[in-house]
């Protein structure tokens, strides 16, 4: 599958199948994120692979008592090492780092036939708790990745005239 492919087939997934990623498919996925840029090319981040069933209950209900989460063979979260980092451009390093990151991790999947679904909507500190993160750090952004169970509703999204201005903004 090229590029284009996978971004115009990328569904966010909320239901998986019983069955187990290969490893080999797992280490791929991972390492298009450790491939993905970063600023100053530091790398200012960990990646926590979570395949026990019960660990994965405990981050599903860190994350608001999504237990869709917790179907998924494997999750992924996203964890900045510097989050006190600032670009000049007054942007914190580690909110366009990770999405980079985890934006590879889900167009790798799903050029793997894998569905994942981005999660934003978690507990900082519980799940800091569940995953033995220091408080230093900043869980970004986690998600399950697995088999799909079901087929996604296709993609709606805005005409290119409504989100592109050329030269100069323009409202």
């Amino acid at each position: 599958m090229d590029v284009y492919d996978a971004i115009k087939t990328r569904r966010s997934v909320r239901a998986y199948q019983d069955k187990p990623v290969p490893e080999d498919v797992l280490k791929r996925i991972l390492e298009a994120a450790r491939l993905a840029p970063s600023a100053s090319n530091r790398q200012d981040w960990k990646f926590i692979v979570v395949r026990d069933p019960g660990n994965r209950r405990a981050v599903a209900q860190a994350a608001n008592n999504q237990m869709f989460i917790a179907q998924a063979p494997v999750i992924i979260v996203a964890v900045s090492l510097n989050p006190d980092r600032i670009m000049s451009c007054e942007v914190p390093s580690y909110a366009v780092d990770l999405a980079i990151a985890v934006d590879h991790i889900t167009l790798a999947a799903t050029a793997e036939g894998l569905g994942t679904c981005w999660i934003g909507a978690f507990s900082q500190r519980e799940m800091k708790k569940v995953l033995d993160i220091p408080e230093r750090y900043k869980v970004v952004t986690l998600t399950p990745l697995g088999y799909p169970a079901d087929s996604p509703r296709p993609k709606v999204r805005k005409p290119l005239e409504e989100i592109v201005c050329y030269e100069k903004f323009k409202e």
